[in-house]
């Protein structure tokens, strides 16, 4: 159900193509956005996200970005203003979760995994900023980070390096930016039934068919995370209805950092 939360709004989602990026994107849409940017590297679901959003009665482009090209990431920022004449809010949501551990890493994949979880959303982020403070605007801008950020798994060394890298980045923009009134928060996902996870669960960790029944009953509270509520969530922190909260990471998970059994 729409709140009208984003009503007038445009929004550019990097990253929405898939999994929790698409369900940001749609519910932006569904929000009231005016017009919303999907950035992404699969031009198929690409244009077909953009179309949806675009039955839903937003304005909606798609753009093919690799994140891995820090340059193409900003040129987003710049493509979104000119085809919307300005840009609001930015949610960064792509993701790159290759697995590695910290004796197998190579450079080439822990490079990787900076720049798609790192250094391009920290480009988008300034491009964002700059243009906000040029219009003496305000606005919101969402990271996609991970529980992983506060230490994670054996096997994705590379990623943690790089949301950790981010959390920092969050709260470091928000700081810098506060008398801006541009709002900078990051959401901790947690295990999270996408697509992508379904395929790295069956390749890099032999699991079946039923891997999310067996996933779902291996949690406290009977499923893991599904991304339409982290999109509700994003779109709250995206909107007005979020108040002064800014610099925040929080947390969407069911493990508790800390507790013990």
């Amino acid at each position: 159900m729409s709140s009208g939360w984003l009503k007038d709004q445009v929004v550019l989602v990097s990253g929405g193509t898939q999994g929790v990026g698409a369900a940001i994107a749609r519910r932006v849409a569904a929000e009231g956005a005016e017009a919303v940017l999907v950035t992404g590297r699969s031009d198929e679901a690409g244009r077909a996200v953009a179309e949806e959003l675009q039955g839903a009665g937003a304005r909606a482009k798609f753009l093919q970005v690799d994140l891995r090209d820090v340059d193409r990431a900003r040129a987003s920022v710049a493509e979104a203003i000119a085809e919307f004449g300005r840009l609001d809010r930015v949610v960064n949501a792509a993701g790159l979760t290759t697995r590695g551990s910290m004796l197998d890493t190579t450079p080439e994949l822990f490079d990787a995994h900076i720049a798609v979880n790192l250094k391009s959303p920290f480009f988008i982020m300034a491009e964002t900023i700059r243009h906000l403070q040029g219009r003496s605007a305000p606005g919101a801008i969402v990271n996609i980070i991970s529980i992983a950020e506060r230490g994670g798994q054996s096997f994705l060394a590379p990623y943690v390096a790089a949301k950790s890298g981010l959390a920092g980045v969050t709260r470091n923009a928000a700081h810098a930016h506060r008398w801006d009134r541009i709002r900078v928060n990051g959401v901790n996902i947690g295990w999270t039934a996408t697509e992508a996870e379904g395929i790295a669960q069956k390749t890099a960790h032999g699991a079946g068919d039923d891997w999310l029944a067996q996933a779902d009953a291996s949690v406290p509270m009977g499923k893991i995370g599904r991304p339409d509520e982290i999109a509700e969530f994003v779109a709250f922190l995206l909107s007005d209805h979020s108040g002064v909260v800014t610099g925040s990471v929080i947390d969407w998970d069911q493990q508790v950092i800390g507790g013990q059994d």
